[in-house]
């Protein structure tokens, strides 16, 4: 008897233009997943394109500012459209917010827990219907470890990752009901754009990651969307409402 593992029902991806967003679409396309890549930057089009073309599934790219309600809306309903009912959700789109307690303002503060935190509201509610038809259907927000971590240089990104995971146990509570699955995944250190430009930077910084991580080194993007795609797979279907940390062995490190 073969057993399903991993859905083919569509898929959304936020951040998808590079970096982890990317991964997790990447990922999902690998697996036979059509997927809607949802960026703020038109190069998420290209993206999409490549995926198409190498996976031979049915991707679109589409600029869409998950800060603005209204045209989060509008993209869940251009993207089934384009795919029929969506049932995963990766949510990754996200700003670092760099700004320590006195550089902080309102506007600084509202842009990133719009992005990073609001905007995953308001996608698992535009897209419970859909999730609700589709058995195995199941969200996932990239969270960080600054969820756990204290680091003053982000006061904000930490509060909008520790409060992902907080909204993620409660939305388990209540899609649950529907057989609709939620997670958070924690990435440590990864090698995404942002990330390399630091390194480039900064002399000794990335020496300076890797003295913390018991693994010795900084992930690769492909390690969260593998992980991503295996919470939104059949294969973890009792599985809801966790934090996946994978962060190669940072958060428990004393070195």
């Amino acid at each position: 008897m073969s057993v399903s593992t991993s859905p083919t029902t569509p898929a959304i991806v936020t951040g998808a233009a590079s970096g982890i967003g990317q991964a997790c679409a990447q990922a999902l396309a690998e697996a036979g997943r059509p997927v809607a890549l949802w960026d703020i930057s038109e190069g998420v089009v290209a993206v999409a394109e490549q995926l198409q073309k190498t996976h031979g599934v049915n991707c679109i790219g589409m600029v869409v500012d998950v800060a603005d309600v209204e045209a989060l809306q509008a993209g869940v309903a251009q993207s089934r459209a384009a795919h029929g009912p969506i049932g995963a959700l990766v949510h990754a789109a996200g700003v670092a917010g760099v700004g320590m307690l006195d550089q902080l303002d309102p506007a600084l503060w509202d842009s990133v827990l719009n992005i990073n935190l609001r905007a995953e509201v308001f996608l698992a509610q535009a897209l419970r219907g859909d999730m609700k038809s589709l058995p195995g259907s199941a969200i996932v927000g990239i969270a960080s470890i600054n969820a756990t971590l204290g680091n003053a240089m982000n006061p904000s990104y930490s509060a909008s990752k520790g409060g992902m995971l907080a909204l993620n146990r409660a939305l388990a509570d209540d899609l649950g009901r529907d057989g609709i699955r939620i997670n958070s995944v924690s990435p440590g250190q990864i090698l995404t754009p942002m990330i390399q430009q630091a390194v480039d930077n900064a002399p000794g910084l990335k020496e300076e990651f890797e003295r913390r991580i018991l693994l010795g080194r900084i992930g690769d993007p492909m390690e969260i969307g593998k992980a991503v795609r295996f919470l939104l797979s059949d294969e973890a279907s009792y599985i809801t409402a966790t934090e996946l940390v994978v962060d190669g062995g940072n958060i428990s490190s004393q070195r």
